[in-house]
């Protein structure tokens, strides 16, 4: 792949804010193997040291605003920055210090990363309060899945009907697009469903359901993927698809490597 500083024209830099899986099931390390996959030239800011491996996580170390922003003025100084995916924010000093170094960056994909898959709380309450009033309006896509998008809304969701209204509710406190995974459900006779409302253009994305023991990181994997798509040019429901497509393909190499 060509350097930025060789082909600083044609190289897409995705810049990446998230939390650090030492494991390298999720988080930074999920989003820099995707962004690789997918031709880009991956940067990263780390929000969070977790302390983890694939089957537990016992505790963690918040990184400051003010080291945040240390870590990510230098790479906006040298780099011209395509796209940008933010996953694990979790204190409310991040998520408004993130805000502002927006402002002066491409609309993110951004995925609300709640809670670990063990159960453990990755985002304070009031990290969360500020993120739905002071990040989520600044992003071009958000992507929760079904428990995420429960919290954030609400409304409990059991169909297809229960995410369109959720994602719904979520563009009404100023997301201007959603996109609500629909992985928790059980499993449907149509499939594996997600449900995409752009600025009320709604999308539902229906493939098959991928049968196997699950696979870690892969909401971080599918917002960095459509992040990536997203600086080669393509439009958010074309994104959305490519990152679908690519996600199901890493989802079934795992499977057949178990």
């Amino acid at each position: 792949m060509p350097s930025p500083r060789t082909d600083a024209n044609t190289t897409r830099v995705v810049l990446t804010i998230a939390g650090f899986d030492p494991s390298g099931g999720a988080g930074i390390i999920a989003d820099i193997r995707t962004l690789l996959a997918l031709g880009c030239w991956p940067v990263a800011a780390i929000t969070s040291l977790t302390f983890q491996n694939s089957e537990t996580l016992s505790g963690s170390i918040h990184q400051t605003a003010e080291s945040l922003r240390a870590q990510i003025l230098p790479l906006v100084q040298e780099f011209r920055i395509t796209a940008v995916k933010i996953g694990m924010l979790p204190t409310r000093d991040l998520v408004l210090e993130v805000a502002r170094l927006l402002r002066e960056l491409p609309a993110p994909v951004v995925d609300p990363v709640l809670h670990s898959s063990s159960g453990y709380e990755l985002m304070e309450p009031t990290a969360r309060e500020v993120w739905l009033t002071e990040l989520m309006p600044l992003a071009r896509l958000v992507t929760p899945n079904i428990p995420e998008a429960e919290t954030l809304t609400g409304i409990p969701i059991a169909n297809e009907s229960d995410m369109r209204a959720a994602a719904a509710k979520l563009r009404e406190a100023g997301a201007r697009a959603v996109l609500v995974k629909g992985g928790h459900l059980p499993v449907l006779q149509s499939g594996a469903i997600d449900v995409l409302d752009d600025d009320g253009t709604v999308t539902v994305f229906r493939g098959e359901w991928i049968d196997g023991p699950p696979v870690r990181g892969t909401g971080c994997m599918l917002s960095a993927a459509i992040a990536a798509s997203l600086a080669a040019g393509m439009t958010l429901q074309e994104s959305v698809s490519a990152a679908k497509r690519f996600v199901a393909g890493v989802m079934r190499s795992a499977n057949v490597l178990k």
